[in-house]
């Protein structure tokens, strides 16, 4: 499955993680690395979505608060967070997702699969690429690629 297209046929695997009260998926072969509260770096005149840079392995990656993001309120002191490793199409370059938590990886079926309700804010139609259900909850399709797009959420703003 290409990053911003949806599944036509066969299962899709998400690793799943949550911000704030909502829960999202990536497809598997997006992410490079899950890490446990990895220590952050602040970047001077950064853009107020760019938590910092992170050390992947002596390697600098830009971590991208995902609250911010998607206009979500700041994580309380001292919580934790983790991060999703990810990397840009256009730069190969990886960056860190701060998310609350990690979930497990899930297999879902593209049967299952439902675009973006009209419902969901243009903010977040932006990034996300449709949905699944799942017992009383949504799983929403974390477009990676999207999320990279710093430039057009300053032009939406």
């Amino acid at each position: 499955m290409s990053q911003t297209a949806q599944p036509t046929t066969g299962d899709v695997d998400l690793v799943t993680m949550t911000v704030g009260d909502a829960s999202f998926g990536i497809p598997v072969l997006q992410v490079r690395d899950v890490l446990d509260s990895p220590a952050t770096y602040p970047v001077p005149l950064a853009p107020p979505e760019i938590k910092g840079s992170i050390n992947l392995r002596g390697r600098i990656v830009t971590a991208i608060d995902l609250r911010t993001r998607l206009g979500m309120g700041p994580r309380e002191p001292g919580a934790r967070c983790m991060c999703v490793i990810v990397e840009s199409d256009s730069t190969s370059e990886p960056y860190a997702f701060l998310v609350d938590e990690i979930g497990d990886v899930l297999k879902l079926s593209a049967a299952d699969y439902e675009p973006n309700p009209i419902t969901l804010s243009k903010e977040w139609a932006r990034v996300c690429r449709g949905l699944y259900r799942r017992s009383g909850s949504l799983l929403l399709v974390l477009d990676a690629q999207a999320v990279l797009n710093l430039d057009e959420l300053r032009r939406a703003a």
